[in-house]
């Protein structure tokens, strides 16, 4: 109420037309609420993915498969098959390699279907982008950025670590003597040139183009598998069964856990297969490519430690194997010890092409990121006769030989766990979005033109799967409930649209793989629960679990593509959820304090660069015309479509409702 002379009151605001107390108060309005969830949940448009690019399609399935075993065949071949074998499974580390081989298959599958689909550079984050929503997907792209940084810098000590001491640590003790020795907390010893030389180099091989990185990957990979044949054709020669037996203390001395702890390790072996994906906009054909490369590489992978981790426990007993370089020295002990120098050498050509692979890998994650907006402009520039992004390969290369000169990363490699168990997580998840999703009609035609003015309704994440329409009783579409389950599962069709349905059995099959893992890993010993309610839980979680893959299951999947597609979903991208959680909540408490503050610096960036130079964003231009959002109110499926009105212009009439919501198309 105006006071006596007319005036407000000075606590009371005068409401201005089109605005909301709220707004007036200067706190967000809801309408500006749904604006910023739209713009944090946006999508990528699937049919954006096709084969046009900047950069140039000159990679075949023997070149994709190969840079996959490189990233895969490190110096863990050559040292994490000793430690394992004489710490946690003793000759049943084979077994602990071939379960991690499997669990890998169920993350490489996932992978292989969007490689195949969704035929551009950003392996994890492009495939979040297209399906999860642009926060999730820039978070992804984001912890990638670090893990393949750290993962390089930390390829390239190892290497210089290992050419060193074959030298007798001449280079170390030279660096101390003439350069002095740091004691400063998480800096190195001492500045580590050779470590930030080779990575130097290699990304100035790098920035010379695909085929240039290619062939020089070619080169060290084949050097790699020779000296593989080697070690298990000579292996296998100095083979004594006897060591398997029960007077070394038995083929699995440390039982069934013992070899759960070895899978565990093991399964970090196999990361580095997301490389192919990463690569597929270089691919000439990435439909069948891209599988085909994973499934090579992954399985002469696993053949490889398999086979190596067996005839090292083979030739010597595996109690008395050097972890630190253990195939060296059992060779030495056989008397083989000039085998010892080909082992070196297979070894520092493994390095060479993880580090190859880092810094190809590393520079078209941002360069995905610079393109679709949410990274800094400069990273999307491509080179026009190399036609790859020299500045993203220059400046992160640099970053990461810095990292490798001065930083200590012992402490930091467990964070590469962490960063790429989430990628595989929302992969998978991502899988399960695409398969519940309405695709758009091939060759459809566009939209008819509208008299009204030009408008942008964002795709969200609960978007893609509010398939709103007219059930069809003779054609369920995808996200619908199939004609078989509906006697069964009735209220689905009366309290909530189908969409919401499979929006929240996948919220329901995440919850509890978190919550089924937590039992699992921590229901013993940190919580000290007692038996009878860790059996409790247990139960309930896998109930929970069971439920939503029942619940999902029971929802119509797109039909088949000419692409290659996983079996077996939403089974086996569930298994892949659960198993990657599990492999998280092992990591130590400092990685995911650690984790936390990246995840925040990267918020930092988003919020201050990409939410508003996003790709999506510049397509609707401030004041150009209206937004639309769509609101389900109370789970119905009428769509009620309301008019948000950019600051600044007259408020329009009321926007009119339609019951036909299948014009979104």
């Amino acid at each position: 109420m105006p006071g006596l002379d007319g005036q407000a009151p000075p606590l009371v605001q005068p409401l201005v037309p089109g605005r909301s107390p709220s707004m007036a108060w200067g706190l967000p309005s809801a309408a500006g609420l749904a604006r910023l969830c739209q713009k944090l949940n946006r999508l990528k448009p699937l049919e954006d993915a096709t084969m046009e690019t900047s950069l140039r399609r000159c990679l075949s399935t023997l070149d994709l498969a190969l840079l996959g075993i490189g990233g895969m065949v490190g110096s863990g071949l050559y040292v994490l098959t000793g430690t394992v074998a004489k710490e946690m499974a003793g000759p049943a580390v084979l077994v602990s390699f071939a379960v991690a081989a499997v669990a890998s298959l169920l993350a490489a599958l996932c992978y292989a279907e969007f490689g195949a689909r969704v035929p551009r550079t950003g392996s994890a984050y492009m495939f979040t982008y297209v399906s999860m929503g642009e926060l999730w997907a820039f978070l992804i792209g984001w912890n990638v950025l670090l893990e393949y940084m750290i993962g390089g810098a930390a390829v390239a000590r190892a290497w210089s670590g290992y050419l060193d001491s074959i030298f007798s640590h001449h280079i170390r003790n030279f660096t101390e003597t003439h350069v002095g020795v740091w004691r400063v907390p998480f800096l190195a010893r001492y500045p580590d040139f050779l470590a930030a030389g080779i990575l130097l180099i290699a990304a100035a091989f790098v920035s010379c183009g695909a085929r240039v990185s290619s062939w020089l990957n070619h080169i060290f990979s084949a050097l790699s598998l020779g000296v593989i044949v080697f070690i298990v054709v000579l292996g296998f020669v100095l083979a004594q069964p006897k060591n398997w037996s029960s007077r070394e203390g038995g083929f699995a001395p440390f039982g069934f856990s013992g070899i759960l702890a070895g899978t565990a390790t093991c399964f970090y072996a196999f990361v580095g297969f997301d490389v192919i994906a990463a690569s597929s906009e270089e691919a000439r054909n990435p439909k069948r490519a891209v599988p085909m490369a994973i499934a090579i590489s992954l399985s002469l992978v696993a053949g490889a430690y398999i086979l190596v981790s067996m005839v090292l426990t083979l030739m010597v007993p595996w109690h008395s194997l050097d972890p630190e370089s253990a195939l060296a020295d059992a060779f030495y002990r056989r008397g083989y010890g000039w085998a010892g120098f080909i082992v070196a050498a297979g070894s520092i050509c493994a390095m060479n092409t993880v580090l190859l692979s880092n810094l190809f890998s590393l520079p078209r994650i941002v360069y995905a990121m610079a393109t679709d907006g949410l990274f800094f402009q400069a990273f999307a520039h491509v080179h026009p006769k190399t036609q790859v992004p020299v500045v993203a390969i220059v400046v992160f290369g640099g970053l990461m030989a810095l990292l490798a000169l001065v930083l200590d990363l012992e402490a930091l490699v467990q964070f590469l766990s962490i960063g790429t168990l989430l990628a595989y997580t929302f992969v998978a998840a991502s899988i399960i979005v695409l398969r519940f999703q309405r695709a758009p009609a091939p060759g459809s035609p566009p939209a008819p033109a509208s008299p009204e003015p030009p408008s942008k309704e964002y795709e969200s994440f609960s978007d893609r799967l509010q398939l709103v329409g007219a059930t069809q009783a003779e054609a369920p579409e995808p996200g619908q409930l199939k004609l078989a389950w509906r006697p069964y599962l009735p209220f689905l069709g009366t309290h909530c649209s189908p969409g919401a349905a499979v929006t929240w059995a996948l919220v329901g099959l995440m919850v509890s793989a978190i919550g089924l893992s937590c039992v699992l890993i921590f229901g013993d010993s940190p919580l000290h629960l007692p038996r009878w309610c860790a059996a409790f839980l247990l139960v309930l979680c896998s109930l929970a679990f069971l439920f939503s893959l029942l619940l999902l299951s029971a929802h119509q999947q797109q039909p088949s593509q000419d692409t290659f597609q996983i079996p077996w979903v939403p089974l086996t991208p569930a298994l892949s959820i659960l198993l990657n959680i599990c492999l998280m909540l092992k990591l130590s408490y400092m990685t995911w304090l650690r984790f936390a503050i990246w995840l925040l610096v990267g918020l930092g960036v988003y919020f201050g660069y990409g939410i508003r130079h996003s790709k999506e964003n510049v397509q609707d231009p401030p004041g150009a015309g209206s937004t639309r959002y769509v609101v389900f109110p109370s789970g119905s499926l009428e769509e009620t479509v309301e008019t948000v009105q950019p600051p600044g212009q007259a408020p329009p009439g009321p926007a009119p409702s339609t019951d036909s919501p299948g014009s979104r198309g």
